[in-house]
């Protein structure tokens, strides 16, 4: 509007004003370059902001542990139970345990790509742990926790930890349930289907049924066609004695024998005995988000396409039951 008046009233510039219009368009494009690059790096601060704060969600393990939550909760909810402690339970073990064991291999000269972010932090990290530790304390003395059901637990924490931890040394040989082909496949989805149902469900009193064991097998085809894509991505970097699926099989096949855990995965859900259709409906779209995210995997994919989407599945799949319950 400024512009507008002067124009229009003094007829001085009305006299110049072939003159004057370059100068005028001159000021009008230092100002659109001036407001362009405020926003780009007003933006740029934005994206490096965000992107700190998904690093520590993702790297301290929150991300998982919301996982390990989730899937803990999805088994509740299938059989009927109201409960949150053992989720937060499961949950607060995760941070605990992952962050130990990431400790350890950092110590041991491994994730040397993660080691800078990983002292940068130590003190967040920290106060995470002994968060994690006060919330278990708080659980197993201060509420009606069933004290027994760590017995269930027991083992299959044993294995998650000792997945990375060597059990023992023979020289400088490690021996791990990681180090072992064909166990290290099975021994990480074993450990997480035995946490998130049968751990649950001995906390509540609740009797192994059939029903129980279809429940766990079912987690753990699920699981394994969520870890294919993880080994997908390491396959250049993983030793060749670790064996691992897509070093076994190739990589297409490895996505062909997950799409098939993914249909026995579906198929396992018309059997229980506790069966409801959106109980199957969910479980579908869960199969074909798994199967999406295993198609597309590639060992090129950047690290948050499998530490922050693949392992969003059971997020997604907790999102899906209570929305669709609801």
């Amino acid at each position: 509007m400024f512009w507008y008046f002067f124009y229009f009233n003094d007829s001085k510039f009305n006299e110049n004003s072939t003159m004057r219009m370059p100068l005028i368009l001159l000021n009008y494009n230092i100002l659109l370059t001036m407001k362009f690059t405020v926003e780009a790096i007003m933006y740029f601060c934005c994206m490096r902001f965000f992107k700190k704060i998904l690093d520590f969600y993702i790297f301290s393990n929150i991300h998982v542990a919301l996982a390990g939550f989730s899937m803990t909760k999805i088994t509740l909810i299938n059989f009927g139970i109201q409960d949150n402690l053992t989720p937060l339970f499961v949950a607060f073990s995760i941070l605990l345990s992952y962050n130990f064991i990431r400790f350890y291999e950092i110590k041991n000269n491994r994730l040397n790509w993660f080691k800078d972010w990983f002292f940068k932090k130590i003190n967040e990290i920290l106060l995470l742990i002994i968060l994690s530790i006060f919330g278990l304390i708080t659980i197993l003395f201060f509420t009606d926790f069933n004290p027994t059901s760590l017995l269930i637990l027991f083992p299959f924490a044993f294995m998650t930890l000792f997945y990375v931890i060597p059990l023992f040394k023979i020289g400088k040989l490690e021996v791990s349930f990681r180090n072992f082909p064909v166990i290290k496949i099975f021994s990480i989805t074993v450990a997480w289907a035995g946490i998130s149902v049968f751990f649950p469900l001995a906390e509540a009193y609740y009797q192994f049924t059939s029903a129980v064991y279809l429940e766990f097998f079912q987690r753990i085809l699920i699981l394994l066609a969520i870890t294919i894509p993880f080994d997908i991505r390491d396959v250049n970097a993983d030793s060749i004695s670790l064996k691992t699926l897509p070093q076994i099989l190739g990589i297409t096949n490895s996505k062909v024998l997950g799409t098939l855990l993914l249909f026995g995965f579906v198929l396992l859900e018309i059997f229980k005995t506790n069966f409801t259709d959106i109980g199957l409906l969910v479980v579908l779209i869960i199969s074909i988000i798994t199967g999406l995210f295993l198609w597309f995997s590639s060992p090129k994919r950047f690290r948050y396409y499998t530490s922050f989407w693949v392992e969003s599945v059971p997020i997604i799949w907790l999102g899906l039951l209570l929305f669709m319950n609801n």
